[in-house]
């Protein structure tokens, strides 16, 4: 009997997008599968990186030109709820200024992601809790600009 891996492999990830579909918004599973604003800036202006008490860890990095945050992008070890999380906040900040992302809110999140289970709210949480860390490096960067250009100049020179 010959089993073909990739058929196989084609059904398992549809009964797992069936089973996701009974649990997650068709938002979350959206912002899942199909992150935006996954990776790194090379010259962040500012950020943030915290470790869950879930174990997973969220990074988000923001880019500030005109008091407006002009560039965003996380990373994330853990599960698709943190990156449908990630990928959607990073989404709602883009263009605004540092006081209008510091008021969005855990409860914010979830109405963007049409909900999620009791069990994954923390994810939200997560997120929101690193834009803010992010924004405080982003804060205390602005009072020493001199470390915000050393930091810069080292990073162009890897």
């Amino acid at each position: 009997m010959s089993v073909d891996i990739y058929e196989l492999a084609k059904r398992l990830e549809t009964q797992v997008l069936e089973d996701a579909k009974e649990v997650f918004s068709e938002t979350v599973i959206e912002y899942a599968y199909n992150p935006r604003n996954m990776g790194e800036i090379s010259c962040a202006d500012g950020v943030g990186k915290i470790t869950g008490t879930c174990g997973d860890t969220v990074q988000i990095q923001i880019c500030v030109e005109d008091g407006r945050i002009s560039e965003s992008r996380f990373m994330t070890d853990g599960c698709g709820t943190s990156i449908a999380c990630g990928s959607m906040l990073t989404e709602m900040i883009g263009d605004k200024t540092i006081e209008e992302a510091l008021v969005i809110t855990s409860d914010d999140l979830l109405r963007s992601l049409d909900g999620l289970p009791e069990e994954y709210v923390h994810c939200s949480v997560l997120a929101v809790d690193t834009l803010h860390a992010a924004i405080a490096d982003y804060r205390t960067n602005l009072e020493q600009p001199d470390k915000l250009m050393r930091d810069k100049q080292g990073d162009d020179q890897e």
